[in-house]
């Protein structure tokens, strides 16, 4: 008999402390940075965002989407026997977030590690896990993407501090004999490792290089629009599917622009798209499966319907899995 992956359950976690546009705005402009409402929302598409306080960190609202999507599938801690998180901001240099958002839950002896695929990294961590229990020996998994971007944007670039916020998304994969995922496709191409980056690490109790966001927008716009369509149809091909079958793409919450130029080239509705980046932000890893819960819990997507996920993000990686929920 085949073992398929199906996610049973969805969380998330949004920090308490949300920025508006004007908010963000005359905080900049405090430090002499120009920027408005209207040149945000015109590029973008994102009126406000959430910045974690000091002190909480990517574990604490990767622990909190966890415990929400546990309670919405029926499952206790206990039941848990792998934990993946994506993430680009980790706790600590090591040991991964995973271990830390592990031992916030009472969870003990299961494998967790953590992806680092930037905005890319749930797909990654789905893909992961939807191998590992097609493989028999998982059965119930917590995939995380949780993030806290707001520690490492340049507020003095306004093309890059307005676009990210801070949270967590979380989904219970379990091994069943019903279709859940019906395909993954990833991808990376490190040639394109500078369009996106932060290039600083630490060495020496120092932090060497530059440990702030670094972006080429119009090249990560120009790549992404094209990346998107050819994973979308990739994944599509895997799983003898079509744009047809689609009742809900859910794309990474990066630009309101790329998400309508992939929805055009999958000739796709708008009306079929789930949009949360006006009010999350881009949460990288985390927008994902942040806007996949925000949509199931407003009732906007149902069980058994066909979902299309896909992001991208530095490194330069992209992906897409194609379920039904």
């Amino acid at each position: 008999m085949s073992i398929y992956a199906r996610i049973t359950g969805t969380g998330s976690a949004l920090p308490p402390k949300r920025l508006t546009n004007a908010d963000l705005v005359a905080q900049l402009a405090q430090d002499g940075v120009e920027t408005s409402d209207d040149w945000i929302v015109e590029r973008t598409g994102i009126r406000a965002r959430h910045f974690a306080e000091d002190g909480v960190f990517s574990s604490d609202l990767g622990a909190e989407a966890a415990r929400q999507a546990l309670q919405a599938a029926g499952r206790r801690p206990e039941d848990v026997d792998l934990i993946i998180v994506a993430t680009s901001t980790p706790d600590m240099v090591f040991p991964s977030t995973a271990t830390i958002v592990q031992r916030k839950l009472g969870i003990a002896g299961c494998p967790a590690f953590d992806v680092q695929a930037v905005c890319t990294g749930f797909i990654y961590a789905l893909s992961v896990a939807d191998a590992m229990v097609r493989a028999g020996g998982v059965k119930c998994a917590l995939v995380i993407g949780a993030e806290v971007f707001s520690r490492i944007l340049d507020f003095k670039d306004r093309t890059t501090c307005v676009l990210f916020g801070d949270g967590a998304g979380a989904v219970v994969l379990e091994a069943g004999a019903a279709p859940g995922i019906l395909a993954t496709d990833i991808h990376a191409d490190g040639k394109h490792l500078e369009v996106l980056c932060v290039p600083g690490h630490v060495s020496g109790g120092q932090v060497l290089g530059d440990p702030l966001l670094k972006m080429d927008g119009p090249a990560v716009f120009k790549l992404a629009v094209g990346v998107l369509e050819e994973t979308a149809r990739a994944v599509l091909a895997k799983a003898g599917r079509t744009e047809a079958d689609i009742d809900w793409l859910i794309p990474h919450q990066a630009n309101i622009r790329i998400m309508q130029g992939t929805a055009r080239k999958l000739r796709l509705s708008m009306d079929k798209v789930v949009v949360t980046v006006d009010r999350h932000g881009n949460t990288s890893a985390a927008s994902i499966p942040l806007a996949l819960d925000h949509a199931v819990r407003a009732g906007q997507v149902q069980r058994g319907q066909t979902l299309l996920l896909e992001g991208v993000g530095g490194g330069f990686t992209w992906g897409s899995v194609l379920l039904v929920l």
